[in-house]
């Protein structure tokens, strides 16, 4: 996903530059939160792309945090009855 979301920043950074097609901000950070926030982190730093804007950057971290939240409740017992009970069973029907 990391690899998917630092593409994704490249090609609206490029299209920014050059007066194209934006892709939405949205889309930027459903990206981070279903597990590409690495990627939008690296690409942020080394792209310089949506490095500045304040409320974007807010909302990049809440994602962050939801994320990382996310992962460490699928760890605890509660979320790995979760995953048992509930996702295992619609994958293996």
């Amino acid at each position: 996903m990391s690899l998917i979301t630092f593409a994704t920043y490249a090609i609206d950074k490029s299209a920014a530059q050059n007066n194209r097609w934006r892709i939405k901000e949205n889309t930027l950070h459903l990206l981070s939160l279903i597990g590409g926030w690495p990627g939008a982190f690296f690409a942020q730093k080394k792209l310089r792309h949506k490095s500045i804007k304040k409320e974007f950057k807010r909302v990049y971290w809440v994602t962050i945090i939801l994320n990382l939240s996310g992962f460490f409740w699928i760890h605890t017992e509660k979320g790995i009855n979760v995953i048992n009970n509930v996702i295992y069973p619609l994958f293996n029907g």
